[in-house]
């Protein structure tokens, strides 16, 4: 063998036993960014009250039409990121349960009476609830996982409810589905009562 040969020989054993090292490593880490996407994925929709705030908002926001029915879906998880990063850092909030709770009962009972409150305030009441939501989702990340994809993670469930709740609300344009959507936000808010009983007693 030539020792150019034996040189390009050399490369590819070297570079051959530089990838079987590195791929345990690789692989830790795409493992552990996977686990913590999923479990922020899973969390939002492992809590009815969670679920029902969320589909709330889409609802709301197709109740209102343009541009509520963007501005709601986007100011909740924009806000709800900011309180997920307060759990992340140990930022104790008080009342968490109780603010989500308080949630499902306000939010359901916007949809319930069709409310039509300036723009500014209706963004202002959701995202004042996301922070509740996003606290909770923070402080429950899964040990030895991945902060920034468990967060990405979570917002991209919440996106799909509130994605949910438009898809839902587009009943809207029709008398039965007006009358259905406001039963609907009564159910959510008699749902919040129950969580605000169970989270005070």
């Amino acid at each position: 063998m030539t020792v150019g040969g034996r040189r390009q020989t050399l490369r590819l054993t070297l570079a051959g036993a530089a990838l079987l090292l590195a791929s345990p490593a690789w692989a830790h880490v795409q493992q552990g960014q996977a686990a913590g996407f999923l479990a922020g994925l899973r969390h939002p929709v492992s809590g009815l009250d969670h679920v029902l705030a969320m589909v709330a908002v889409g609802l709301w926001g197709a109740q209102l039409g343009a541009p509520g029915i963007w501005l709601l879906p986007v100011t909740f998880p924009v806000v709800m990121a900011f309180g997920g990063l307060l759990g992340l850092l140990g930022v104790a909030l008080p009342g968490v349960e109780l603010g989500i709770a308080a949630s499902g009962v306000l939010l359901g009972a916007m949809v319930a009476k069709e409310a039509r409150p300036p723009l500014w305030v209706a963004a202002a009441l959701v995202g004042f609830f996301a922070v509740f939501h996003g606290h909770a989702h923070g402080t429950e990340l899964p040990p030895g996982q991945s902060a920034l994809m468990y967060s990405v993670g979570f917002v991209t469930a919440t996106g799909a409810l509130h994605g949910l709740g438009i898809a839902i609300g587009g009943i809207h344009r029709w008398d039965w589905g007006r009358r259905a959507l406001r039963v609907a936000g009564l159910g959510v808010a008699g749902a919040g009562v129950f969580f605000m009983w169970g989270a005070v007693r």
